[in-house]
């Protein structure tokens, strides 16, 4: 049976709930339930580690027995595992539910498998729908899942000539305060923002996300890579939270150890020579780039050796979306070849 027009707004609507959600260890899930007319009956999110998942959460809203015959409308496979919470594909054919529609495939090795257990049930699944949506939503859990690692976002700025800095080495400010807030409010996103030690030499960057003058409630960890020695009167020692340095160029174990230390979702702001090296190893999962409509000239590139030596070397990207920010604009990409690894996760 193909998916309805109800269940299509079903999950629009998931959709939104799952971003209520705090961001964390557990995906942000959304789940709506429909009556056999497909009306809804009733909404559930995820709030967080420990507390019930969305298709539970969803069902608590409704008296015993009413849930029998409805369709529930899932962002993510509904789980299989026992962790603090029972199975969610458990909790649904107990509570009799007789569709599920849901749009991604949990990954992960034991809560996986929802839906298989589900039909074995008797109960009618769908699965992909609005899985891209969906995918967005929690994409830097499914890279953790999938590679062990932090979702990795790698922004710079430039000149429309592509450069990231005069040829005096100044680089502040080449976009205006539109870009520089939405910059902010990314970082405010993200569990950690990292640079490297040229950048801190160079800008005495505070790494913090604000509005303003004014501290956001949220602040990415700082994180520093490169051996060079810092200023005992750097802006990175007055942050909220305590400096993490790296001083490796095994960028592998970087991620490696950020993601054991719970950061599931790292902003890296560069310089050239950090952001062209996480490039290089393969570990963007998306890439900002702001525009600034100026020409600065000289050899101070945005980029540089990101192991391309000839045009079929290149590294193809996907455009996600464009943003006009006062004067400048935003492009948001994604490297072609983690299509198919986004798939592998859905």
């Amino acid at each position: 049976m193909a998916v309805t027009e109800a269940e299509r707004r079903a999950m629009t609507r998931a959709l939104e709930l799952a971003v209520r959600g705090p961001r964390g260890a557990n995906p942000q899930v959304g789940a709506v339930l429909l009556s056999p007319d497909g009306d809804v009956i009733a909404e559930g999110w995820h709030r967080g580690a420990g507390t019930a998942h969305a298709e539970v959460d969803a069902l608590s809203h409704l008296t015993s027995g009413a849930s029998r015959g409805t369709t529930a409308v899932v962002t993510l496979e509904p789980c299989n595992h026992t962790g603090r919470t029972g199975p969610c594909a458990l909790a649904l054919i107990e509570a009799g539910v007789s569709r599920v529609v849901y749009a991604l495939d949990d990954p992960g090795d034991t809560s996986g498998g929802g839906a298989e257990r589900l039909r074995a049930a008797g109960i009618e699944v769908e699965s992909g729908e609005q899985a891209d949506a969906a995918r967005t939503v929690i994409a830097d859990w499914l890279t953790a899942q999938r590679l062990g690692r932090p979702h990795v976002t790698v922004k710079w700025a430039q000149s429309l000539d592509g450069r990231a800095a005069a040829d005096d080495g100044s680089s502040q400010w080449i976009t205006g305060p539109e870009a520089r807030a939405d910059v902010h409010r990314r970082r405010a996103a993200s569990d950690a923002i990292a640079v490297g030690t040229g950048t801190v030499l160079a800008d005495d960057p505070s790494l913090t996300a604000r509005d303003g003058d004014a501290l956001l409630p949220h602040q990415p960890v700082p994180v520093v890579i490169g051996a060079r020695e810092i200023p005992e009167t750097a802006a990175l020692h007055r942050h909220p939270h305590e400096l993490l340095r790296f001083e490796t160029h095994d960028l592998e174990a970087v991620v490696r150890d950020l993601h054991e230390r719970g950061v599931q979702r790292l902003f890296v702001e560069g310089g050239p020579t950090l952001a062209s090296a996480f490039i290089r190893a393969g570990l963007a999962d998306e890439i900002l780039t702001y525009i600034a409509p100026v020409l600065l000239g000289g050899s101070r590139l945005a980029l540089t050796d990101i192991g391309v030596e000839s045009i079929a070397q290149a590294r193809r990207l996907l455009v996600d979306e464009r943003l006009q920010l006062g004067a400048d604009l935003l492009v948001i990409a994604h490297p072609e070849d983690a299509d198919t690894a986004r798939e592998e996760g859905s």
